[in-house]
């Protein structure tokens, strides 16, 4: 049953069929085939069910509040802030670019939303100091997967909805490895800066670094209200993305006066259509996870397991096929996919929920980037008009650094589950 499972899955996809077409119906055919006097409204119900969870109201105005943003000034605030004190030092537009995407990261919750906000105008300003086209492109794809594990993470949402994991702690366990892969992009930045000789930019004044502050405040708002709200408990992930929307809007519309007000239809457009793809893959995955789990999958993927496995022989397990899976599909779908069936596993070897969605997370950043079908990939290739192979020339050494990175988390949770050590 698997083996038809996975067969009508790659032959819909071969046949150029989008995602959400082979995860409905390799199910529902399989479904039809095995579990005839199954009825197949169980599945229609399943389906309705994964998209009826309060907590997914969160990614259309996390979304919505990415596009507003990426519309207006904010994210060129940022740079100029961010550039104004750092951006003098050797390798220093590098480094700005990836504590860009981290901030950015902090507002949107997207790989993507980030690779278009903040590498439009980083790219042009890494290309005028000396770094090569593939160099600064593997950077920006790289520093964007930082988006997906720093709050407010979609791909967390998503694992909160199929695993029942709060999405609150696990937007605070995602601060440790996101700002671990900042300072390895920042240290390999600067050695990188050194050895090619990438020319030093000019130094910002005292005076210009006020006026880069000032006019960078209000959009540092962001973070400090998601993570900050959250994290004492003043209001939920969701309610926290429906305040990000209503602060962007003011920030953009009446104080920036970037947006007109009868633009904003025009950009709640464009969300209602990535939204309406990300509930569709949601409601196929839940059907998806329904099937597997009424045809005991997970249990036989258990019986390939040791006896008693170790927590780490799991995560390590977790993140080989997470990884290999986010290489070829879009994260989204992949979470949908494998948590259902990992995640019983994990909890039998007692790893803790909020570590195992943080080393899933982890893996669908990784794997955003990496050839040959990283999702950021195609949207760099799109955004900055280059070829499939220019865009990933200079990936290898991010993929290491990333990995690196991965085996740390996996090994000492405390990385992840710092905050549980300071409460």
């Amino acid at each position: 049953m698997v083996a038809t499972l996975l067969i009508i899955m790659a032959v819909l996809l071969l046949l150029g069929f989008p995602m959400m077409i082979p995860l409905i119906v390799a199910p529902l055919i399989v479904l039809l085939i095995y579990y005839p006097n199954l009825d197949v409204w169980f599945m229609i119900q399943q389906m309705i069910e994964g998209i009826s969870g309060y907590v997914l109201l969160a990614v259309p105005l996390f979304i919505f509040a990415a596009d507003i943003m990426s519309t207006g000034k904010t994210s060129q605030r940022l740079l100029d802030f961010i550039g104004g004190f750092i951006g003098h030092v050797r390798g220093g537009y590098a480094i700005t670019t990836a504590a860009a995407c981290t901030l950015f990261g902090s507002i949107s919750g997207s790989t993507q939303a980030t690779v278009v906000a903040i590498g439009k105008p980083m790219r042009q300003r890494l290309l005028s100091v000396g770094y090569k086209d593939s160099s600064a492109i593997a950077l920006i794809i790289n520093s964007s997967d930082i988006a997906l594990l720093i709050p407010p993470s979609i791909g967390m949402i998503i694992y909160a909805v199929v695993s029942g994991t709060s999405p609150g702690e696990l937007f605070i366990a995602g601060i440790g490895p996101g700002i671990l892969i900042f300072l390895f992009f920042a240290v390999y930045s600067y050695f990188y800066a050194r050895r090619k000789n990438i020319p030093l930019a000019e130094k910002a004044t005292w005076r210009e670094r006020l006026v880069f502050t000032r006019k960078a405040l209000l959009p540092l708002g962001f973070p400090i209200i998601i993570v900050g709200g959250i994290y004492s408990g003043v209001f939920t992930p969701t309610e926290a993305a429906g305040i990000s929307v209503l602060y962007a809007l003011i920030l953009e519309v009446i104080i920036f006066r970037s947006i007109k007000i009868t633009e904003v239809p025009k950009i709640a457009l464009s969300t209602g259509l990535v939204t309406s793809a990300v509930f569709v893959l949601v409601a196929g995955g839940q059907a998806f996870s329904w099937v597997i789990s009424y045809a005991r999958i997970p249990q036989l993927i258990t019986e390939m397991f040791p006896a008693e496995p170790s927590a780490l022989f799991v995560l390590f397990m977790v993140a080989i096929f997470f990884f290999i899976g986010c290489m070829f599909v879009d994260p989204i779908v992949v979470i949908l996919i494998l948590t259902p069936i990992f995640y019983p596993v994990a909890m039998a070897a007692g790893v803790d929920p909020v570590h195992l969605g943080v080393v899933i997370t982890f893996q669908a950043a990784l794997g955003s980037a990496t050839p040959p079908f990283g999702v950021d990939i195609f949207t760099a290739s799109a955004v900055f008009e280059r070829s499939y192979l220019d865009v990933i020339r200079g990936t290898p050494p991010y993929i290491v650094m990333l990995v690196i990175v991965a085996i740390l988390v996996i090994m000492f949770e405390e990385i992840s589950l710092f905050y549980r050590y300071i409460m």
